[in-house]
């Protein structure tokens, strides 16, 4: 039985009318007492004057004992004798308010949890006898009980409100969330059910596949906690100005996101880390708004495979083949979205076909409707849906941002780590990242590191040049060479070569693109197989069908059924990779050119142009500039698609580059954040066409500087140095936020020497880069975004000239080193923790200002000197 899920259940609309009457009223110029009064003095049940007797006593410890017991199912647990013990036992604690040597301003510095512990102490005897739940019921009771007497203390006339008001403060809001916990507390009925399906979530979520590993000794699936890398996410509307957050805490303050990524950014491997989270409970300070909540985890490609409709709450769990759906108890789900306690993540609306989007966002709608108090997750590639997609209905929009350095870094040594392979491998690859900037220009996200480890290993510390040859490499990796050297095949088993795989597999991946799915019906893939067998006699005379199904599922190393019944790829990419072969090969440009306004096929399109010869490149470049120049309403996407093939184009007609590159300039500058996103994808190659800030507007120069910073390769900073003159505070936060993407000397040198300190945060990810700034003069506005210890902060930052710092404060941080900085006047703490002690800044002096989020409660103030402000807002970077 567990002590929080029985006290809590008390909800202080019962507890508080109850414990008012444990003391007296305030009489007739009771305000004007200047002292704190002893608690002994104000209970209503001892002295000359009392009003309530030992039975009112009796009665009320009984009613908060029997009020627990049945809102909690403890009271078909306990029998009555031990229920009615546990009464007298409450009743002996709380009368030994009568007797405490401490007055109310006391007993507040005391905490509840405290006060409690000292009331049980003083009737030691009360509880001897008892079982270990009747103990466990009766000490429950009387923290809730101790909680609502210090509330009642703080708001009598006579409390020391003046140096007591933070403590009053945050006892209010505890009091509030444990009322809003009792929401999140399944009924006695659901208990058993939702332990059960919290282990279910745990366990088919709790792994990660890591492409590569299967190669090594190492198991082919590591665990989520081990292998997960949290990212960042950039958040913000179109004028606002973008800061970045940590992925996992975007629903921190936030009851609906929608989040985009690009294909293999750790869309899927997000949501996975949420519902495992939430499913284990063990979460620590920054994850406590996940607390009590049920997530479920609902991939649209495989809720609409097969055509099927989407499903109503009841049938979340059927809809994902969750074994134990028949198991919930009728109106299970209803009551958990009523209740607010769900955490939806709705994974992967690119993955649908577009014709299909508008009703999934209607049936998304009708659900937030009808449940809108729970936490909405949505996520997406970005063309997939617009901008403000789903701002009417109260989402915010937010993008998961391309990997820092440091996160490639920690990849990099983490998948090595797993894999069981030296170190020597890792710091070759990491030097090789470093050096080579088309190879670093890959490595932006954790699918392509993956690939990029699993093939230095293979190789030998040879790599690849560009995309495609990477993705080859791969397929040669996965496809042949994997079996072959670790002595898979022995004599009997079916032998198909690399040729025949990739032909086979890609007959599936095109199947898929041009239906549109992501998933496909295992009897539709071998059926699909018997029809392309008889042109491939040697693979037919090794088996059946579904036994070649069989083979290519086990061995591919491409192919998995995340559900009975049901086939897909490992990863979009490889199957859009394999479908743009598919249909070079069957010469469909036609087809391709006619569905390429659909954001399904766009990197279907961009690999069909890596695939052609040079003559088929000609062909479908041209058809998309012809189309684009015809269609007014996808005029932008398909010039901007036919640009972003240009990279992919290792040989073509000087004539039809001249043309694309043409019809892109002419998108140039972008005036949205949207278009800034499209320019973006078309990768490096727009850098040559961003113009200069001269003549451009400030909205204009801000989204082509957002543009160009979502291309992490060196050959953005000559383009980003053009506008680190510019005054506009959008412009110069963007170029400051960005740092850690580039080489940290040369970005220093060209962009963040010259750019403007007014109101600006500099950022600051690691040390290295506060020995650059503090070669450059040192600033006055400082944003730590990285781990930096204390000590490294006070030798690299120049303290004469720190005026505002920005920080995440941690659990248990101490703040008296900043007594170091004479000038230090503001401190903004950014974080998710629930409460922030402030008290270690004590020592800093010259401290006028504290920032704080609005949602965090803040402790220790008291300890400050009187001029310093305490600030709470919606935060910023300006």
């Amino acid at each position: 039985m567990e002590a929080a899920a029985i006290g809590a259940r008390l909800a202080s609309s019962v507890v508080a009318p109850l414990i008012k009457r444990l003391f007296v009223a305030d009489g007739p110029g009771a305000g004007l007492v200047d002292k704190p009064l002893r608690v002994s003095k104000l209970v209503s049940f001892k002295g000359e004057k009392r009003v309530l007797s030992d039975e009112d006593l009796h009665k009320i410890a009984e009613e908060l004992v029997n009020r627990a017991a049945q809102s909690t199912g403890v009271k078909e647990r306990l029998p009555a004798y031990e229920q009615r013990a546990v009464a007298h036992a409450v009743a002996d604690s709380l009368r030994s308010l009568g007797y405490i040597d401490m007055d109310d301003v006391q007993a507040v510095q005391l905490g509840h949890l405290a006060l409690s512990r000292h009331l049980r102490s003083q009737s030691p005897s009360a509880t001897l006898g008892l079982s270990s739940d009747a103990v466990t019921l009766h000490a429950s009771v009387l923290d809730t009980a101790c909680l609502h007497i210090l509330q009642f203390f703080t708001q009598r006339s006579t409390f020391v409100a003046r140096t007591l008001i933070e403590h009053s403060r945050r006892i209010e809001e505890l009091s509030l969330k444990i009322d809003s916990l009792i929401a999140r507390t399944p009924s006695p009925a659901d208990g058993p059910f939702e332990e059960r399906y919290a282990e279910y979530i745990a366990s088919k979520h709790g792994k990660l596949t890591i492409f590569g590993l299967d190669l090594s000794e190492a198991p082919e699936n590591w665990p989520l906690d081990a292998a997960y890398l949290s990212l960042d996410a950039a958040g913000g509307r179109t004028h606002d100005l973008p800061t970045l957050l940590p992925a996992d805490h975007i629903l921190a303050g936030r009851d609906r996101v929608l989040l985009r990524g690009v294909a293999g950014s750790g869309k899927t491997t997000l949501v996975q880390w949420l519902a495992v989270s939430t499913a284990r409970k063990a979460l620590d300070e920054r994850l406590l708004y996940l607390y009590g909540l049920v997530p479920f985890v609902l991939p649209l490609r495989t809720l609409t495979r097969g055509g099927a409709k989407l499903p109503t709450p009841d049938g979340f769990l059927a809809s994902v083949d969750c074994p134990i759906a028949n198991l919930q108890p009728t109106g299970w789900i209803d009551r958990v979205l009523r209740s607010k306690r769900g955490l939806i993540l709705i994974d992967g609306i690119d993955e649908i076909p577009e014709s299909e989007r508008q009703e999934a966002r209607r049936w998304l709608q009708e659900l937030v409707s009808a449940y809108p108090n729970n936490r909405w997750l949505v996520t997406s590639r970005p063309s997939a849906v617009r901008q403000d997609w789903l701002v009417g209905d109260d989402f915010a929009e937010l993008d998961l941002a391309p990997m820092s350095r440091e996160n490639v870094v920690e990849f990099i040594k983490r998948w090595h780590k797993a894999a069981g392979i030296g170190d020597r491998y890792a710091t070759d690859l990491l030097q090789s990242v470093r050096d080579k900037q088309d190879l670093g220009r890959l490595a932006t996200n954790p699918l392509m590191c993956a690939l990029i480890c699993a093939l230095h290993q293979d190789r030998r510390g040879y790599l690849p040049d560009d995309r495609k040859e990477i993705y080859d490499a791969a397929l040669s990796m996965l496809l042949s060479r994997r079996d072959r050297e670790r002595g898979i095949y022995k004599p009997g088993t079916i032998r198909i070569g690399e040729e025949h795989h990739i032909q086979l597999i890609q007959k599936l991946a095109y199947w898929m693109i041009r239906n549109g799915r992501s998933e496909m019906d295992r009897a539709d893939a071998i059926e699909l197989l018997e029809h392309a067998l008889p042109a491939m006699p040697k693979i037919a005379d090794q088996g059946t069908a579904e036994e070649i199904y069989r083979h290519l599922l086990i061995r591919s190393g491409l192919l998995r059924e995340p559900s009975t019944g049901s086939m897909d790829f490992i990863h979009r990419t490889f199957q859009d990779y394999l479908g743009a072969k598919a249909a070079v090969e069957g010469l469909d440009f036609d087809f391709l050119i006619a569905h390429a306004h659909l954001d399904q096929w766009e990197d279907v399109i961009r690999m069909s142009v890596a695939h052609a010869r040079i003559m088929e490149r000609t062909r479908l470049l041209t058809g998309l500039i012809e189309r684009g120049d015809t269609s007014e309403k996808d005029s932008r996407r398909l010039h901007l698609l036919a640009a972003a093939c240009l990279e992919h184009a290792t040989e073509l007609n000087p004539d039809v580059r001249m043309e694309v590159e043409q019809r892109a300039a002419a998108l140039i500058p972008p005036r949205s954040a949207d278009q800034a996103r499209a320019l973006a994808d078309v990768g490096p190659v727009v850098l040559d066409l961003l113009p200069g800030p001269q003549a451009l507007s400030d909205d204009e120069a801000y989204f082509t500087v957002l543009s160009a910073t979502r291309l992490p390769t060196d050959a953005a900073i000559s383009v980003l140095a053009q506008y680190r003159d510019l005054s506009d505070l959008r412009v110069r936060s963007e170029l400051a936020r960005v740092w850690s993407r580039f080489e940290c000397d040369r970005f220093a040198e060209e962009v963040i020497a010259h750019l403007g300190e007014e109101d600006l945060y500099f950022c600051v990810s690691n040390a290295q880069e506060l020995h650059a700034l503090r070669r450059f003069g040192g600033r006055s506005r400082i944003r730590v975004t990285g781990t930096i210890t204390p000590e490294e902060f006070q030798t690299a930052c120049d303290p004469s000239r720190l005026t505002h710092l920005w920080v995440e404060a941690e659990s248990g941080a101490t703040w008296e080193w900043l007594a170091y900085f004479p000038n230090l006047n503001t401190i903004t703490f950014e974080s998710p923790l629930a409460s922030i002690d402030v008290s270690s800044l004590k020592k800093v002096r010259s401290l006028r200002t504290i920032r704080l989020p609005e949602e965090s409660v803040f402790v220790g103030s008291e300890a400050l000197p009187p001029s310093t402000k305490i600030v709470r807002a919606c935060l910023t970077t300006t």
